[in-house]
């Protein structure tokens, strides 16, 4: 499992109620018209009990732990078309509380605009103690914070949310764009559990990670695919089941942040992730390739991509797990044996994955 999937199961069965922080935000709003309808959005955070981020996080708990309550069961099965279900009015209820999107746009874009969207909010952290690691003296405020949503050109309605945070070094560092895996686990998780920016106290307080990656790139998280944490749409012909849907919106994702962000687009740029990021960095990057082969948009300036505790073949991965497990002493010998029936119908599962097939092979085992 990744660190993701165990932050989950750790979690109670009762997840606390969605926090609302409207209350901490400043009353002085700024908007400002760009071109192609784009709408910039950037407030101030005020001293609030607890940060933007940290509300972000424990917002989407519930809405990850409480996706069943939406989506029918067929056999005790989820089935891929009830995947369109799965926003529903939480949902939106969880965005209008983060004050998200701005009040002059609506779920479904108008007719005909094919100009990109943005809603986005330069904030500030409340509550993170002052001062960088060893006593630096760096103000939370010499760095800047970036949450918002980048419409998908090529979708129907799609509106992606992510996380940006600048280098504390230099603008000039890579750029890093960083993947949770799942499929479906919101980036955010890392923020504050892996390699963003802060950790969460004891006393639920923020303090500065010593070892963010943010200290050498500039970092961004994306709630990906659409319908992931607070990436969403309200037409259900924008959810993606397939690579190559989740490449395109991830490439149309880059090329609106590199327009709004323009001081970034020569940087260096790395994609990076884990667990069933196995499969969507190597797909992203050929992606990238493909674009800038064929001249589309703004060139991305791709180095590299790395992956951690990646999903790449389950075939191969998982028939190794018996090995280690019983090498390990986690299972014994009749364990070991009694668990490696099942590895031919589960191979036979994973190539039928995305089927109807698979489900009578695994009955078909359990009886015999």
């Amino acid at each position: 499992l990744s660190l993701s999937s165990l932050l989950l199961h750790q979690l109670p069965c009762t997840p606390p109620p969605p926090l609302s922080i409207s209350n901490s935000l400043d009353t002085s709003l700024v908007v400002q018209r760009r071109r192609r309808a784009t709408t910039t959005l950037e407030r101030g955070m005020g001293m609030g009990d607890l940060s933007l981020c940290l509300s972000i996080l424990l917002s989407a708990f519930p809405l990850l732990l409480s996706s069943s309550a939406f989506v029918p069961e067929a056999e005790g099965l989820l089935l891929p078309s009830d995947a369109a279900r799965f926003p529903g009015a939480q949902a939106w209820r969880l965005i209008r509380e983060l004050n998200l999107l701005p009040r002059d746009a609506s779920p479904r874009a108008p007719e005909g605009d094919a100009g990109e969207r943005i809603a986005e909010r330069r904030f500030v952290l409340p509550g993170i103690a002052e001062g960088g690691a060893g006593g630096g003296g760096a103000s939370l405020g010499d760095y800047a914070h970036h949450a918002g949503y980048y419409r998908l050109a090529h979708s129907y309605h799609a509106r992606m949310f992510y996380l940006f945070f600048e280098s504390r070094n230099s603008k000039k560092d890579p750029v890093v764009i960083w993947l949770t895996g799942g499929p479906g686990c919101s980036s955010e998780l890392a923020v504050f559990f892996e390699n963003g920016p802060f950790a969460i106290a004891q006393n639920l307080s923020l303090v500065w990670n010593d070892y963010g990656w943010d200290k050498i790139s500039n970092l961004i998280y994306v709630d990906q695919p659409t319908g992931t944490g607070f990436s969403y749409s309200p037409d259900s012909r924008d959810l993606r089941h397939d690579e190559k849907g989740v490449t395109n919106d991830l490439y149309d994702f880059l090329q609106a942040f590199f327009a709004e962000h323009p001081e970034y687009a020569e940087n260096d740029f790395y994609i990076t992730g884990e667990s069933y990021g196995g499969h969507y960095v190597p797909a992203f990057a050929s992606r990238i390739h493909q674009g800038n082969k064929a001249k589309e948009g703004i060139h991305i300036n791709l180095k590299g991509f790395a992956i951690g505790n990646g999903l790449t073949d389950p075939a191969i991965q998982y028939q190794a797990y018996t090995d280690y497990a019983l090498e390990m002493k986690i299972i014994q010998e009749a364990d070991y044996k009694r668990i490696n029936k099942f590895v031919p119908a589960c191979e036979s599962a994973i190539k039928l994955c995305g089927t109807f097939s698979h489900f009578s092979v695994l009955r078909h085992k359990k009886e015999v």
